[in-house]
């Protein structure tokens, strides 16, 4: 099996379920269900997986059976693996204006309206506040900014250029202190 052109990380393998074969996966679409909508998916070392069956699981998880892993030993060998499908098989069309697949950010460079650059985008996360945009740039620590509209203002993947709000984003501070004056715990 030859590598996927543009591989889009689709799941991952956790432990056996049962004795039949099944495993549990963590999926990262929007339905976990629905991971065998996209076509077979693909492991790094090139091996093949078809989904024939899904069925929700347990601590957001979903319960797969693949094709020709029928028992709890060739389940437990697939525990780790990442699973891929190539990014041409995602559904454009299905996205609304203010949408994005996180694949089409990563490597995304950041600007400011200034010109000034941040580095680029180098990973999506979502610790359960809403989504946060890790940037990278050369001799630079990772720095993690919100996802919002207030921060981010313009994604162009034309020119592969996402425009910020520094301050927004937390980077850079406003100069205009807020911050109530409390008095100190002596009283004075």
């Amino acid at each position: 099996m030859a590598k996927l052109k543009d591989p889009v990380l689709m799941a991952t393998i956790g432990a056996a379920q049962g004795l039949r074969g099944d495993v549990r996966v963590r999926c990262f679409t929007a339905n976990p269900l629905t991971v065998g909508d996209y076509g077979n998916l693909h492991a790094e070392d090139g091996r093949m997986f078809e989904i024939l069956e899904t069925r929700p699981g347990k601590n957001n998880m979903i319960v797969i059976r693949f094709r020709g892993v029928n028992d709890r030993t060739a389940a437990e060998a697939l525990r780790g693996l990442n699973l891929y499908i190539e990014r041409d098989n995602l559904p454009d069309d299905e996205l609304d204006d203010d949408e994005y697949f996180y694949a089409d950010l990563e490597g995304l460079d950041v600007f400011d309206d200034a010109g000034n650059s941040y580095g680029a985008i180098s990973a999506i996360f979502d610790f359960g506040a809403g989504d946060l945009l890790e940037l990278k740039g050369p001799g630079r620590r990772p720095v993690l900014i919100p996802f919002n509209e207030s921060a981010v203002l313009e994604i162009d993947f034309t020119d592969r250029r996402v425009l910020i709000d520094p301050v927004a984003a937390g980077l850079i501070d406003d100069g205009d202190d807020d911050t109530p004056d409390f008095p100190d715990p002596d009283g004075r």
